[in-house]
Formats: C-alpha cells, sequence, structure tokens
C-alpha cells in the first residue's frame, strides 16, 4: 500500500475532474437566471416566494462551483453546493417523488432524488478534502 502523500496526484486528472464535477452546478446554475419559468414550475405551488429562492439558489450554485473548479477556497465552496442540494434535493424531487402522479413521474423524481444525496456526499468530500494540487 501507498501511504497518502505516494499516491499519484496528476494536476491534468485533477482539473478535469473539477471540471467534470462542477459543469452540472455551472449550467444549472446559469440557467437559474435564464430559463426561470422551467425553475418555478419545479417548485412547489404553495412554496413562497419563488423568484427569490431561484435567484438565491442559482446564486449559491453558481459561486460555489466556480470557486471548486478555480480552486479558490475549494471547501467552502464545496460547502455551498453542499447549502444548494440539501433543500433543493428534498424541496423539489423529494417533494415531487412523495406526490408524483404516475409511476414514471415517481421513478423519475426518485432518480434525481437519489443522485442529490450522492452529489451531497461528493461536495462533502471536497468541504473536507479541499482539491489537492500536488503532483505525484
Amino acid at each position: 500500500m501507498f501511504a497518502e502523500d505516494q499516491l499519484p496526484n496528476h494536476i491534468a486528472l485533477n482539473v478535469a475532474a473539477r471540471l467534470l464535477f462542477m459543469s452540472l452546478f455551472v449550467l444549472s446554475g446559469i440557467t437559474h437566471f435564464t430559463n426561470i419559468p422551467y425553475y418555478v414550475s419545479l417548485m412547489p405551488e404553495s412554496f413562497p416566494h419563488p423568484l427569490f429562492w431561484i435567484f438565491l439558489s442559482g446564486a449559491i450554485e453558481l459561486t460555489g462551483a466556480l470557486m471548486i473548479i478555480c480552486n479558490w477556497r475549494p471547501r467552502l465552496g464545496g460547502w455551498l453546493i453542499v447549502i444548494f442540494l440539501v433543500p433543493v434535493t428534498i424541496v423539489v424531487h423529494g417533494y415531487e417523488m412523495i406526490n408524483a402522479d404516475t409511476e414514471v413521474i415517481r421513478a423519475l423524481q426518485q432518480a434525481h432524488f437519489l443522485k442529490g444525496i450522492s452529489l451531497t456526499g461528493a461536495a462533502l468530500l471536497i468541504t473536507q478534502l479541499g482539491v489537492s494540487q500536488r503532483t505525484g
């Protein structure tokens, strides 16, 4: 076995991994501002002030993703992604999964809900480990 400081860590792979992982959050963050009707349609009708939450969540998501991509305070960026994911996963996908009209919609929302949980786990890893740039 290798000691942690002996494991290879290539800068190109590190950058590629950050770009691949954060591409979802960058694109989604942008569309929070460019496709507002879509995000309004995702929110439960009883949820107050949808525009406020759409703009706030888009700003948090985009900021966190860019912090991780640029390796500028990536642990804080990871926390911003967690702060974005937890309520979205519960309020949007959890709600839709429970209240789906059809089995197909329920299954799709369940997949989104589970994806949100998995992405939260990955973001929590970034909050703890950051995004190392050492070469090996």
